[in-house]
C-alpha cells in the first residue's frame, strides 16, 4: 500500500481536535473515511474510519490495549518520562492475562441479577426527576436528568457517598479529557495536562480512603465486593481496586450521560420517534441502539499493534498506534443505508458503540437499562416536549457530549 501524503491527512486530524467542529464533526468524519486509512509512518500511527476496518481491529488477536506496547510510549520511557503518568490503568487499558483476571473479578458486580435488581431504583430516581421537571415546565437535559441519574446509580453501585459527588465529579470530568488524542495526533501535551494530573492524584487518594473505610466497615457495594472478590485464590491489590473504581467512576459519569443526552436530542430533532416512543414503550431499546450508532458517547478508541498486522490491506508495523474513529465507522454508507439519518426502525441495527471482543464494555447492560428507562418515562410524561435552545457541547473529543440543552415540556 502507498501511504497517503502527510500534509492533508495531518490537517484533517488537527481539524478533528478543533473545538469549532465539536457541534457537528460528522462531515469531517465523512472526509476522513472517504480517504481510507490515514497512514503516518513518522508518527507511528494509522487512523481507521471504515466500519469493516474498525471491526477487524477490535477482533484481531494482535490488537492490544496497553499503550506501553507502543513504539511512541517506549521512546518516551527511554527519554525519562513516567511510564504511566496517571497511575495504574483500569483493565480497559490492559491486555490478557492482566485484563482477563481483573475483568473476571470486577464483572461480578455487573452480573445480570445485580443490574436487574437496580431497575426499580432507576425508575424511582427518574420519576422523581421528572416530577421536578413538570413543576418547572422546562429542563436542562444535562443538569436535570442525563447527569444526575448515572451519577446516582454509579454512586449506589460503587458505594461512593453521593454528598462527595461535586468533588469527584469535577475530577472525573477533567480525567475524561485526558482520553482525547492530543499527544497521538500532535506529539505534544495539551493545555491543562497538569491540572488533569492533579485531578487524577486527588481521585486516587479519595478512593484509597474509601477503600480503607470499607475494609473495616464492608457494605453491599462494589468496593466492598472488590475487596472480598477472589477467584482461584487471587485477590485484587489496593492499586488494582483503585484503578478499577477509577475507571468505572469516570465511565459511569461520562458515557451514560452522553448516551441519554444524545438520544434525547436525536428524538427531539426527529419528532416522530419521540411521539412514537411516547405511545409505545417497546420502542425504547431500538432508540438506545440507534443512538449508540448515530451519535455514540465514545467517538474514538485506541489500539496498539502488539505484532505486525494487516487490516483491510493496510499493514500496521509492530508497536504502531491505531486510532479507530468509531463515530465515522458507524455512518459508513458501505454498511448503513441512509447512514446520516436517525432511524431506530432500520433493519440491520448493529454498531461498535460498546466495542467488540474481549474489551466489550462491562457496563453496557447498565447503560442500556438507564437510557431505556429515561427515554420511556420522559416521552410518556412529556409527549409535547420541544427543544428550547441550540445544543452546547463540551470540549471533549473522545467522549464527545453536550454541556447543556434546554427543553420545554
Amino acid at each position: 500500500m502507498t501511504a497517503s501524503g502527510l500534509a492533508e491527512p495531518q490537517g484533517l486530524l488537527l481539524r478533528l481536535l478543533d473545538p469549532a467542529n465539536r457541534a457537528n464533526p460528522y462531515p469531517l468524519y465523512d472526509d476522513i473515511r472517504a480517504r481510507g486509512p490515514l497512514v503516518f509512518p513518522d508518527g507511528n500511527l494509522v487512523v481507521f474510519s471504515r466500519y469493516a476496518d474498525c471491526d477487524e481491529v477490535f477482533r484481531h488477536p494482535s490488537s492490544a490495549s496497553d499503550r506501553l506496547k507502543s513504539t511512541v510510549a517506549q521512546r518516551a520511557i527511554a527519554a525519562g518520562e513516567p511510564a504511566r503518568p496517571f497511575g495504574q490503568p483500569g483493565f480497559l487499558f490492559l491486555d490478557p492475562p492482566d485484563h482477563t483476571r481483573l475483568r473476571k473479578l470486577a464483572q461480578k458486580a455487573f452480573a445480570p441479577r445485580v443490574i436487574k435488581a437496580l431497575e426499580g431504583e432507576v425508575a424511582t430516581l427518574v420519576e422523581a426527576m421528572l416530577d421536578d421537571i413538570a413543576a418547572a415546565g422546562r429542563f436542562d437535559v444535562i443538569t436535570d436528568l442525563a447527569y444526575p441519574l448515572p451519577v446516582a446509580v454509579i454512586c449506589r453501585l460503587l458505594g461512593v457517598p453521593i454528598e462527595d459527588e461535586p468533588e469527584f465529579g469535577r475530577a472525573s470530568a477533567l480525567l475524561a479529557q485526558s482520553l482525547d488524542p492530543f499527544v497521538t495526533f500532535t506529539g505534544e501535551l495539551p493545555a491543562g495536562f497538569e491540572e488533569r494530573l492533579k485531578a487524577g492524584k486527588w481521585l486516587r487518594e479519595y478512593l484509597r480512603g474509601l477503600i480503607d473505610r470499607r475494609r473495616s466497615d464492608p457494605r453491599d457495594d462494589l468496593i466492598s465486593g472488590l475487596i472480598a472478590a477472589e477467584e482461584d485464590g487471587d485477590q485484587l491489590t489496593e492499586e488494582e481496586i483503585v484503578a478499577t473504581c477509577n475507571l468505572l467512576l469516570i465511565a459511569g459519569h461520562e458515557t451514560t450521560v452522553n448516551l441519554i443526552a444524545n438520544g434525547i436530542l436525536a428524538m427531539l430533532q426527529n419528532r416522530r420517534h419521540w411521539t412514537a416512543l411516547a405511545a409505545d414503550p417497546q420502542r425504547a431499546a431500538a432508540i438506545v441502539e440507534e443512538t449508540l450508532r448515530y451519535d455514540p458517547p465514545v467517538q474514538l478508541a485506541g489500539r496498539v499493534a502488539a505484532e505486525e498486522l494487516t487490516i483491510g490491506g493496510t499493514t500496521v508495523p509492530k508497536g504502531d498506534n491505531m486510532m479507530l474513529l468509531l463515530a465515522a465507522a458507524q455512518r459508513d454508507p458501505a454498511i448503513y443505508a441512509e447512514a446520516d439519518v436517525f432511524d431506530p426502525e432500520r433493519a440491520n441495527l448493529r454498531h461498535l458503540g460498546f466495542g467488540h471482543g474481549a474489551h466489550f464494555c462491562l457496563g453496557a447492560p447498565l447503560a442500556r437499562l438507564e437510557a431505556r428507562i429515561a427515554f420511556t418515562a420522559l416521552t410518556a410524561r412529556f409527549p409535547q416536549a420541544r427543544l428550547g435552545s441550540e445544543p452546547v457541547y463540551k470540549p471533549n473529543v473522545t467522549l464527545r457530549g453536550l454541556s447543556s440543552l434546554d427543553v420545554t415540556v
